[in-house]
């Protein structure tokens, strides 16, 4: 859909990085709905973080919304199926433990895949946007011996391809709209 490179996001990589490079970043995507709606979808309701100082941003972009989680839980990516009713949306998960994609069309997951396993890629859809991972350099199949320079930066570029949702800097300098997600976890 979109034209969007790994240096299109590079700066948002930067945002959730340490200074070893480890990221720290839960994304989401979703075609047409503002961010009062993509936060309803996934259970969270506008106002002050609780205790914990864990929630989830929603920032208006071109095209849709484009939601940043604070915190640990994956709210974002692990509700990227609810995002999609009646719409797309796209989550990248990127932590120590896990580097992911999951791509969601109309509540039905398309593709879902690790960003140093696209091999094992799942969905009803799992090679839709294959061209666009060849175009930005991602691994396809292990046919490349090396990784990706920038997976991370790759896969919200991919987001944005596989949405037209594309999130400037401006956007994410602009107020957001901010909710909690401790309800969803109350052990924490």
């Amino acid at each position: 859909m979109g034209n969007a490179t790994a240096a299109t996001y590079e700066w948002l990589c930067q945002e959730f990085s340490d200074d070893v490079g480890e990221t720290w970043l839960f994304a989401g995507f979703v075609r047409n709905l503002s961010p009062e709606n993509a936060l309803r979808r996934i259970g969270v309701t506008p106002g002050p973080l609780g205790e914990s100082g864990f929630g989830v941003m929603a920032y208006a972009a071109d095209g849709g919304t484009v939601l940043i989680e604070y915190g640990w839980a994956g709210v974002v990516y692990n509700r990227d199926t609810p995002l999609s009713e009646g719409t797309a949306a796209a989550a990248v998960r990127a932590t120590v433990n896990n580097d992911d994609f999951t791509y969601s069309v109309g509540g039905r997951l398309v593709t879902t895949f690790g960003l140093y396993s696209y091999r094992f890629r799942e969905g009803s859809g799992p090679d839709l946007l294959q061209a666009d991972l060849r175009a930005l350099g991602m691994n396809l199949d292990d046919e490349c011996p090396e990784f990706p320079d920038d997976p991370v930066s790759s896969a919200l570029a991919l987001a944005e391809r596989a949405t037209g949702v594309h999130l400037s800097r401006a956007h994410y300098a602009a107020p957001a709209l901010i909710g909690p997600t401790d309800h969803l976890y109350p052990s924490w």
